[in-house]
């Protein structure tokens, strides 16, 4: 271990788990080998629930901290003045978790009101661990200088800001509401943004100017966290066991999030405005037209949070059966014993912490703290900076730092497909792509609305009625020795993939992305006619990057050639070995078979073993060795023993398949059992960039494929 970070907070209320997984994961974006502790436990709910900061460093991280020590034990040992044994409990609790780690992340005791030891703890801790010290502040209710003096006396526990352990504070929920103007109406809407004034969103910069206790050059501003709402909204089944609610449809309850909070007690048309995405709509239990009106909603394709009928009523089953249809779409559906406003002073009291078990919900919190962090000074302060390995979190760190350097234009064919425009927003305000919906703009904004999506102002939308008739000619041109006449490619044009892609053969747009209801066929076959392959490909294949919890690896082919002869396996491998590379993975390339080296014998481990003399006789630059065992490929152990002089074998990044029966059920197989992210699949082999996604793809997969799409358009601009 090299380096330690004892964080600390400056009160209750900061998010002080949430910063230091962020933390780690700003870090990891950096390739340091980063690794977490807890030392002492401390539950705020019930005693049943894990450890929550070490379970989720496990869950979303792979990270594997050592069990913390109870909180009760500590006390007994202050208590009887065994404060140095408990110090060493802690530093061999933190060494177990610290591992081969360059840099340690040790994330500190809440400070509560009536436990006055945890300072002292704190402190004696740091102290132990010889650590620098990090606090985390968040403003809630505190005005600014009540914030600037709550951080100085916070940072004089452990030697003052002047100190050169303490090097600096990181600043949470800036821009947040005063909890104090969060009050629950009846008749209002006590969660929504319109009725809440929020506090300014303020810089670094800014922090530094305002707060004297930053104007020190030796304690720092390390990071100011942005406000985000819809990181602290709460899953529908959240509220429900908050609530205590009985289930009346269970719908999507655990996937839906609760990002608006509409207490009706108002007519129907002084409420419609409130029935939007992510609204939570509480109501009297016999309010059966907010109920039906609510129903209608959701079958109009409005993804409500859910309805919680209040007072103990149960609407009659004549209006049940109504609301049927609707109940189908995944709406839940509750009811509470409690009145609708001791429903909405409950609902407004719930605890924002990010609950152990939401995975989802803490890995975008992570990432949103990890892109406020000056991580790069923290690193280079524990003299770590170097690149050691591409983490998952570096790989799509790096994809979208490439992404936007390349600027390129994105077409989207499915252009009024919720998934995609919410990728296609979030793509244009990280400024990772210029996306281009194609689609008609009132029904894009339609579904936008219905589905909560702020579309940006610079987010630009073609509507494939207008734009058709300029790719006639062109598309007649390019098909001419097919036969295809001019009626032919207008109506071949009504296919938003086909229009998409000939606006990309004529260079109108960079690449295209496409697949979230389409088939594969669908969005390769019109590539391949117009866009065809490069002149160095003998045919077009794909890869997956398979985020395993170490590294990022390469698996293809996956996706396209179901059964290649030797030469095109030869050719997928070179493929898969230079797309490796251009994406910051050093490629040693192992073409898998049911055998390792010449130990079997058969046409298909032939068929690998010509794959593997072609395509190291054509590019001898590659490392290239087959036909290997999987194993034999990824585990040292097993290289040892199986191919002892093998440059490939225990350490291979890229994995080529013979057959994509082979490839496709590996991918699978090791995305599900092990939970493995996979982005792609990415196609290869193209003049131009044509990007297939899986119709199952979530949102972030469309992000992180159109961020491949603009990096592979840069390479190929430049090539």
């Amino acid at each position: 271990m090299k380096y330690t970070y004892f964080v600390a907070a400056t009160g209750t209320g900061t998010g002080l788990t949430s910063v230091c997984l962020g933390l780690v994961r700003a870090l990891d974006q950096l390739g340091v080998r980063v690794a977490f502790a807890k030392p002492i436990a401390q539950q705020f709910g019930t005693e049943n629930e894990p450890e929550r900061s070490t379970h989720l460093a496990n869950a979303t991280l792979g990270l594997k901290p050592a069990k913390p020590i109870e909180l009760a034990y500590a006390q007994q040992q202050l208590a009887a003045g065994q404060s140095d044994p408990l110090m060493e409990d802690v530093i061999q609790m933190t060494q177990t978790s610290a591992e081969d780690a360059d840099v340690l992340i040790v994330e500190g005791l809440v400070p509560v009101s009536d436990e006055n030891y945890i300072p002292e703890l704190n402190r004696n801790m740091a102290k132990a661990l010889d650590a620098d010290v990090i606090l985390v502040a968040a403003k809630n209710a505190d005005s600014t200088a009540q914030l600037n003096e709550r951080i100085k006396m916070s940072a004089s526990l452990f030697g003052g800001i002047e100190s050169r352990r303490v090097i600096g504070c990181i600043l949470n929920k800036v821009g947040a509401p005063d909890p104090s103007s969060q009050q629950v109406m009846a008749e209002e809407d006590p969660t929504d943004a319109r009725n809440v004034k929020e506090g300014e969103a303020l810089s670094v910069e800014d922090f530094t100017k305002i707060l004297p206790v930053f104007q020190s050059d030796d304690f720092k501003c390390l990071g100011a966290i942005q406000w985000n709402p819809l990181l602290v909204a709460p899953r529908t089944s959240d509220v429900a066991n908050h609530l205590g609610a009985a289930i009346i449809n269970e719908g999507e309850i655990a996937e839906r999030r609760v990002q608006s909070i509409t207490v009706c007690a108002r007519t129907m048309p002084n409420m419609l405005q409130t029935l939007k995405a992510g609204a939570l709509v509480v109501t009297p239990g016999d309010r059966n037209d907010v109920l039906l009106a609510s129903s209608m909603a959701a079958l109009n394709g409005v993804p409500l949070a859910g309805v919680v009928l209040t007072g103990d009523l149960t609407p009659p089953e004549s209006v049940m059966n109504l609301c049927h249809a609707a109940f189908k779409t995944g709406l839940p559906v509750m009811t509470s014993k409690l009145n609708t406003f001791s429903s909405a002073q409950r609902l407004n009291s719930m605890n924002t912490e990010v609950p152990a078990d939401d995975i989802g919900r803490m890995e975008n919190v992570m990432d949103d703290v990890a892109s406020a962090i000056n991580a790069k000074w923290l690193a280079e302060r524990a003299e770590v900076i170097e690149e050691r390995r591409l983490s998952p979190p570096a790989f799509r760190h790096l994809l979208v730092q490439q992404a936007r350097a390349a600027a390129k234009r994105i077409i989207l064919p499915e252009g009024t497909e919720p998934r995609t425009i919410r990728a296609a927003a979030i793509c244009q305000e990280k400024g990772i792509a210029h996306c281009v919906l194609l689609g008609n703009p009132d029904e894009v904004r339609r579904v936008a609305q219905t589905q909560n999506i702020t579309l940006p102002d610079s987010l630009e939308i073609v509507d494939p009625e207008q734009a058709r008739r300029k790719y006639v000619e062109p598309m007649v041109e390019l098909r001419k020795h097919k036969g295809l006449t001019a009626p032919m490619a207008e109506a071949q044009l009504e296919d938003c993939n086909v229009l998409g892609t000939m606006m990309l053969a004529l260079d109108d747009v960079d690449g295209l992305v496409s697949g979230a209801v389409n088939t594969t066929a669908n969005t390769v076959r019109p590539a391949l006619q117009l866009i065809k392959t490069r002149p160095d490909s003998s045919l077009v294949s794909s890869i997956f990057f398979m985020l395993l919890p170490e590294q990022a690896v390469v698996y293809g082919d996956c996706a396209i050639n179901p059964d290649p002869n030797a030469e095109q396996l030869a050719d997928i491998a070179i493929q898969s070995g230079d797309s490796a590379k251009a994406f910051g993975i050093e490629p040693r390339i192992a073409m898998i078979s049911y055998s390792t080296g010449q130990s079997g014998t058969g046409s298909d481990v032939e068929k690998v073993r010509e794959a593997t003399r072609i395509a190291k006789e054509r590019r001898p630059d590659l490392l290239i060795d087959g036909p290997l065992q999987y194993d034999a490929a990824s585990t040292p152990s097993v290289a040892a023993s199986k191919a002892p002089d093998s440059d490939v074998a225990g350490k291979a990044t890229v994995f080529v398949f013979p057959d994509l029966n082979t490839g496709n059920t590996t991918y699978k197989a090791v995305q599900r059992s092990a939970n493995v992210v996979s982005i792609g699949p990415m196609l290869q082999g193209l003049r131009k960039p044509v990007n297939d996604l899986s119709r199952g793809a979530l949102v972030e997969d469309i992000v992180y494929t159109i961020a491949l799409t603009a990096i592979q358009a840069a390479q190929m601009s430049n090539s």
